[in-house]
């Protein structure tokens, strides 16, 4: 098999990167010097029988089977199982709604959240992949649970600093004292803003070149090193789920897209998934583009109860544009439009309120005495959405988070508490502060400076 290689996502524009960079200085650039994000010049397909071979194998089994597709250029079999065996460590269950519907838990990491799958691996990347003499510093912008994932996963990892960015007021109590305790080489600063203003002062900070010495790298989904860990574990429940290649459909509650992303290049693999329904709440740009043909971000996004879904022009659409022969830029402008037609095949989008959000954690606990935090109530509405449409088929929605996470929620309208998992009780002894700071870039430099 080739090398798959990796591009700019505005490598058509003018003056755009046009270089096809090896996924080690892609993964280290974190954005293209363009602003553009890295894409895999190709995506490697897996066999049929490949695919029904994965039933009954591990988690970590089936991640080096996927992972190894795109990354044995770059690392042997040996480090890969290592960095596998080291990242997961935690399990998905999954539970049965009814003969046709499943809930994909994939909040059993040591942050209670989705994002554990991308960020455990990802930190034992790049620890395995830098240079033992380098230091480099990783900026990330989150909503919510991302940055407590990355910075849990690269706590006390030697020669890498962290500084994690937040909007002050947008964030749950449970989110902010996750991101606030993790100290030792991890530093959060909470943001006078929305999450697009830290994620826009994160992009400011890898164009400014007087920061080339701080060697910056991002560990949000911008960096294509967290989309591709995201794609294994579709393979893995399909496996568990599905029966004689039969396909399958998955609802997954969408911010910034990555993880939908993840799901859109298994389906690419040959992974058969008959739709992606990306779930919003109500930052509704994409369900509007698809229904519309014209893009407008939201600005400033939109507050929900699903607040790590609070993004009103999601990064990763510069991904799923370029996979549809398109090109959309980070300030969500248009420079070739996509094939909507295609889109509309393989990809569904809803938007669901608040108020609805809220109905669907009661339905889902007075039916099935299960507790959904808001996002996956998201998903669950959306799927609840296409079957108006469509005929009832196998279908998993991705509970992204532990309902623990959202407690003043959960207990106002069910009016019981979520069991506390055992890696929060942990980090809800630990102590520590946050920087608090304006919506400022010249601010933020000079606290990357000191």
């Amino acid at each position: 098999m080739k090398e798959i290689l990796y591009c700019s996502t505005n490598r058509n524009q003018k003056g755009g990167f046009r270089e096809e960079i090896g996924f080690k200085d892609a993964f280290f650039m974190g954005l293209a010097p363009d602003n553009g994000l890295f894409m895999p010049t190709y995506i490697p397909k897996i066999p049929k029988s490949e695919i029904l071979a994965l039933k009954g194998k591990t988690y970590a089994e089936t991640a080096f089977l996927i992972l190894r597709k795109f990354l044995k250029h770059e690392l042997s079999d040996k480090d890969l199982k290592w960095i596998i065996q080291n990242a997961y460590y935690f399990s998905i269950p999954i539970e049965k709604l009814d003969e046709l519907t499943y809930l994909a838990r994939m909040d059993h990491g040591p942050t209670a959240s989705f994002k554990d799958f991308a960020a455990q691996f990802m930190a034992k990347l790049m620890y395995k992949l830098k240079p033992k003499n380098r230091k480099i510093t990783i900026l990330v912008a989150t909503s919510g649970d991302t940055g407590s994932a990355i910075g849990e996963a690269f706590r006390g990892l030697g020669g890498i600093e962290v500084f994690i960015l937040y909007p002050s007021m947008e964030v749950s109590s449970v989110q902010k004292k996750h991101m606030d305790t993790i100290g030792r080489n991890v530093r959060t600063i909470a943001v006078e803003g929305k999450f697009d203003d830290c994620q826009r002062l994160v992009k400011q900070a890898f164009a400014d070149r007087s920061l080339k010495h701080l060697n910056l790298t991002s560990a949000n989904s911008i960096n294509i090193g967290r989309i591709l860990p995201q794609i294994a574990y579709y393979f893995y429940i399909y496996a568990k789920i599905a029966e004689n290649y039969g396909k399958i459909i998955f609802s997954i509650p969408s911010g910034n897209f990555g993880n939908s992303l993840g799901c859109e290049i298994a389906r690419r693999m040959g992974l058969p998934v008959g739709k992606i329904i990306i779930a919003v709440n109500e930052n509704d740009e994409f369900p509007r583009f698809l229904s519309s043909g014209q893009y407008e971000k939201i600005e400033p996004s939109k507050a929900c109860i699903s607040n790590a879904m609070n993004i009103g022009n999601p990064s990763n659409l510069a991904r799923y544009f370029d996979l549809y022969k398109g090109n959309l830029d980070k300030d969500g402008i248009i420079h070739k439009m996509p094939n909507i037609m295609k889109m509309k095949e393989n990809l569904f989008s809803v938007s669901i309120t608040d108020e609805e959000t809220i109905k669907t954690i009661k339905d889902i606990y007075k039916k099935h005495s299960i507790i959904l935090e808001p996002h996956g109530a998201v998903g669950i509405a959306a799927l609840n959405h296409y079957r108006k449409q469509h005929k009832k088929t196998l279908s998993v929605c991705m509970e992204t988070a532990d309902p623990a996470k959202f407690p003043e929620i959960i207990i106002k309208e069910i009016g019981a508490r979520p069991k506390v998992p055992k890696s929060m009780k942990i980090i809800g002894k630990r102590k520590g502060k946050t920087i608090l700071m304006g919506n400022d870039y010249k601010e933020f430099r000079k606290i990357l400076l000191k």
